[in-house]
């Protein structure tokens, strides 16, 4: 089994959905979730907080530096993901489909690099 990488993208500036719709969202996004975990897929994944709470921290020159918010200057940004096991990438985007149903938004599915062989 290969995992892969559901990540979730909200646009900064966008209305909020009503109430009632995210609580919606909020279910469906647990149910997902549990079919994820009764169907073994399940690895980790977790919401986040709005940008506006990243801190962004550099190593430069033997000196840490850190800056508020987010480091990429972008409207659309990560709002949450999902680490999943899938066979392959046509099964990823399978449960990448339910994902994006499910959370309402658009979900971008990237396969984690292969661990480098033993030696």
């Amino acid at each position: 089994m290969k995992q892969y990488l559901f990540a979730v993208h909200i646009v900064e500036g966008a209305p909020m959905p009503p109430q009632d719709e995210i609580q919606r969202m909020y279910r469906q996004v647990d149910d997902y979730n549990e079919e994820l975990k009764a169907s073994g897929a399940w690895v980790f994944a977790g919401g986040l907080q709005p940008t506006e709470t990243a801190t962004v921290v550099r190593a430069q020159g033997g000196k840490v530096v850190t800056t508020d918010g987010p480091f990429a200057e972008t409207k659309e940004q990560l709002g949450g993901f999902w680490v999943i096991n899938a066979a392959d990438l046509d099964a990823a985007l399978e449960l990448a489909a339910r994902a994006s149903e499910a959370c309402g938004g658009p979900v971008e599915v990237r396969p984690f690099q292969d661990e480098p062989p033993q030696v």
